[in-house]
């Protein structure tokens, strides 16, 4: 690794880059390094000193550099240890015109699945939860919260709230809501979900194992009975680095628009 390090980082200060800031330059020459293998997941920078001496940079550029590398989800930072190359993680695609539960997009996929519980029980409604499952002040919700982790990797954080006339045993809960929900004949058939990009902050940060500030995709779901009652309202979290969601789009007919295709 010495030797690529001495490639990375030689004659940075003499390449004009357009006349990109030094510590952009820094940036992208070590990405650049990380994507042709010249530097593997699990490797060890260098020191903060080291590099700044081989690059001929100053210290608060090679830092400036570096900390966006952690926010990007390229490089990991470990207190006492140093600065390391993140592991790489596989992209999990999922489909959003399926009503699936975490559990079974993972086990689909043949990945282990696991669940660690951040919360569940019976709480007052808050004034979101009471419009959205249409409840009054006295009755109760249900939440649960996981942390879902597939392969040994956390991938996401769900917070659902239902109501309690529905969920009147969280603890009951298993490794799907879902699963749950259809032995009581409550499941889903339907959900409208809204998307939106995000950074995460210190807390779900640390839950996900990745650097506060590390873009996520946040994911409000709210899904429905065949009868048209709202069932759940969950809002998720997931890694930024880890998730494609895929939807596929179709021009719509005559009968669905009421105007003519040309």
């Amino acid at each position: 690794m010495a030797d690529a390090a001495s490639n990375i980082f030689a004659g940075l200060a003499t390449s004009a880059q357009n006349g990109a800031p030094l510590y952009l330059q820094l940036k992208k020459a070590i990405a650049d390094a990380v994507r042709r293998g010249l530097l593997v997941p699990g490797d060890a920078l260098p020191s903060e000193r080291d590099i700044a001496t081989r690059a001929e940079v100053s210290r608060v550029t090679v830092r400036k550099a570096v900390q966006e590398l952690v926010r990007d989800g390229m490089l990991v930072q470990r207190h006492g240890s140093g600065t390391f190359v993140a592991p790489r993680m596989e992209r999990v695609e999922q489909s959003l015109s399926r009503l699936t539960s975490f559990t079974e997009d993972m086990a689909r996929r043949g990945m282990e699945v696991r669940s660690a519980w951040l919360e569940r029980g019976i709480y007052p409604p808050s004034p979101e939860e009471m419009m959205v499952l249409g409840l009054s002040s006295k009755e109760l919700v249900a939440r649960i919260s996981r942390l879902r982790i597939a392969n040994g990797t956390p991938l996401a954080i769900e917070r659902a709230s239902l109501s309690a006339s529905t969920l009147p045993d969280p603890d009951a809960v298993g490794s799907s809501l879902y699963a749950a929900l259809e032995k009581t004949g409550n499941r889903p058939v339907r959900a409208v979900q809204r998307i939106s990009a995000a950074n995460l902050g210190d807390a779900d940060s640390k839950l996900l194992e990745v650097a506060p500030g590390s873009a996520s995709l946040n994911i409000e779901r709210i899904s429905y009975l065949p009868s048209g009652k709202v069932i759940e309202f969950t809002r998720s979290v997931y890694r930024g680095d880890a998730y494609d969601f895929v939807a596929e789009l179709r021009l719509s007919g005559p009968d669905e628009s009421g105007e003519s295709i040309l």
